[in-house]
């Protein structure tokens, strides 16, 4: 049976989600281990540096802040147990036939999917390029003669000040 455009647009939108999932997966994954290596190389470190404060009678800081606050929220264990029970592609995925909605015809394209939008888009009404030009530069302001002479006077200069 073949399927309609509503259909086959759900299943090319279902294989992209699901192929973004696993690549989401497959980095965390990456970055897991990456930042499990991490941790555990700040407790070496923090095992020498407890070595050099003991032999040398010195209290040097063992931890930066951030590797402290990463082995004590999450350890190197945590991380390790998080990647143990998960295994990649360990949800399965059944194509369901998903019923013939819409009269069979797809949806509009969704950038949400990759899809580019086309047709004309959504736009105010149009203006004119003179009027968009003004709204875009607005105008100075411009005080009269007699207001900037009043306000200069009013004023009294930095050297007046300073004399004074």
């Amino acid at each position: 049976m073949a399927l309609t455009a509503y259909q086959a647009q759900f299943k090319r939108r279902m294989k992209r989600a699901i192929s973004l999932r696993a690549k989401a997966d497959q980095k965390a994954r990456r970055y897991t281990k990456l930042l499990s290596d991490a941790i555990g190389a700040a407790e070496d470190a923090a095992m020498q540096m407890n070595a050099l404060n003991q032999l040398y009678n010195v209290d040097v800081s063992t931890y930066t802040l951030l590797t402290q606050a990463l082995h004590a929220n999450s350890g190197q264990e945590v991380l390790e147990d998080h990647l143990a029970q998960s295994t990649p592609g360990e949800e399965v995925v059944l194509f369901n036939q998903v019923p013939d909605g819409n009269g069979g015809q797809p949806l509009p394209n969704d950038p949400l999917f990759g899809e580019l939008v086309t047709g004309t888009p959504n736009t105010p009404p149009a203006q004119t390029a003179k009027a968009s030009a003004v709204k875009a530069a607005p105008a100075p302001v411009v005080l009269p003669e007699a207001e900037t002479a009043t306000t200069d006077s009013a004023v009294p200069s930095l050297q007046e000040t300073v004399s004074n």
